[in-house]
Formats: structure tokens, sequence, C-alpha cells
């Protein structure tokens, strides 16, 4: 993009929005509820004076409310994502299948896209909450220590996996792949397979698998996961989570691509 074409303001706007994600390396985002005009300008990196300039601007379009000395966001903020969703077929696609197949498992029931280092939910089926982790649509996670991220990046090719990654890679549990080459090993082993298993490296005790969904064209476009927790699944051997439930999630994946194909 040629500087003549970079908006900076809108940039920086966005910035401030971002700055109510908490975000520590490798770990999943958080919103924080509210922040002082010094913790903002402290995130973005901009002067007090600027950051309060948008941050009123923002307030003014209903996207940011003030209280006392604290800055909140307002549910307004949702629409920006909202307006992703409702423009975009495949969330919509996916959904309904997501829904059906939790049903059919007993088990929660997720889909995601790739952006950058991280998987976003774009669909979910809840059935139990297993995990530390709040999951909702749009909750953003590491890509390399989940199933979902490892179908993905298994199907990016090496050097984009190495453009894509924040090395070093963080350990978020002791089992953790962060070794490179061993994390290419389960990229390619995911590749040929067609699966992913995860086991204890997002969070102790929880287990996922997942599989791609494909586009027309032959690109994974998202990717489905069923997680397990300590009583649902985590002692069962590869070879039976692949017959439970790889294969009706492969079963549902190939629903979904056949009606991408119908939509050419």
């Amino acid at each position: 993009m040629s500087t003549g074409d970079y908006v900076q303001s809108l940039a920086r706007g966005l910035e401030v929005i971002r700055a109510f994600t908490e975000e520590p390396e490798g770990e999943p985002q958080h919103l924080r509820m509210a922040l002082s005009l010094t913790e903002i300008a402290e995130r973005t990196g901009l002067s007090r004076a600027t950051a309060r300039r948008f941050l009123l601007t923002l307030a003014d379009l209903g996207y940011v409310s003030q209280r006392g000395r604290t800055f909140e966001l307002t549910p307004k903020v949702l629409e920006l994502g909202y307006s992703y969703f409702a423009s975009a077929d495949l969330p919509q696609l996916i959904q309904p299948v997501l829904e059906d197949v939790s049903t059919k498992l007993g088990e929660s029931v997720s889909a995601s896209v790739l952006d950058g280092a991280e998987i976003v939910y774009i669909a979910r089926a809840h059935i139990r909450r297993i995990m530390r982790i709040n999951i909702a649509v749009g909750t953003r996670l590491p890509a390399y220590a989940t199933s979902m991220g490892r179908v993905h990046l298994a199907h990016v090719g090496p050097d984009e996996v190495l453009t894509r990654l924040k090395l070093p890679l963080k350990a978020l549990t002791p089992h953790t792949v962060t070794d490179l080459d061993e994390l290419f090993a389960q990229l390619e082993a995911t590749r040929i397979h067609g699966w992913s298993l995860v086991e204890h490296e997002l969070e102790v005790g929880l287990r996922s698998v997942a599989v791609p969904v494909f586009a027309p064209g032959g690109e994974v476009v998202a990717a489905m996961n069923v997680a397990l927790g300590m009583t649902n699944g985590l002692d069962s051997s590869p070879a039976e989570l692949e017959q439970r439930f790889v294969r009706p999630l492969q079963h549902e994946a190939e629903r979904i691509q056949a009606a991408l194909r119908q939509q050419r």
C-alpha cells in the first residue's frame, strides 16, 4: 500500500479499540472491562492527549463510554464483528452442521478460521464447559497449540507457517510443543492423516481432535473440532477417538464442502 493510501487516524482509532484486549504472548484474548487513559496510551504507544482525542471521538460515535477516570467499550463494538458474520456464508453454513453433530456426539463442537498466528472461532455448538478459557464466537487462540490451528497450519506450507508464527513459541503447559522440528512433524502427520489430535498442550486435562473443511479450490477455509475433558474421552486411544469423533466430523465437513461447491 502506498503512503498516500494509508489513513493513519483510522489505524490509530482501531488500535485504541484493540487496547481493551489483553493479549499476553501466546495467550488467548480477554476483554478488559475498563481502562484508564494512561493504560490506553501505554498500550497503543500514543500520547495521552492523542489517545484522549480518539477516545472522545469513539465515545461520540457510541463505541466507548466513560465512567469517571476509566473508559469502557460499549455493545455497539460488537456490530463491527457481526458485520463480518452477517455477510459471510461460511459461519451460516457451519452453525447448523455443528449443532447437528454436537447433538449426535453429545459434545461441544466448534469451527474456526486462521488469522495470522491465531485461530478465530466463527461458530460453536456448546454442550458443557470443560476448559478454563471461556470459548465463544470471536475467541482467539494460538494456532500452534490447538488441534484446529494445526489443521490450518498443516495446509499452508512451511514457509508460511514460519511467517505466521511468533517465535520463539511459548509453552502454555509442560506438554506444549515448542520445538519447530517437532511441530513440523506434527503438521506433516496432520496433513497425511487428515486430522489432528492435541493433548494437554493448550490446557492440562484438555484433549481435542480437529478436521479440515476444504473450499472448492482445495484450500482449507475452516477447521472443526471436538474438545474432550477428563471424563469424556480423555483416556480413549487415538483409534477410538478417530472412530467415535473424527469420522463424524469428517462426514459433516463433507456436507459443508458440498454446500460450498453448490455456491460456485
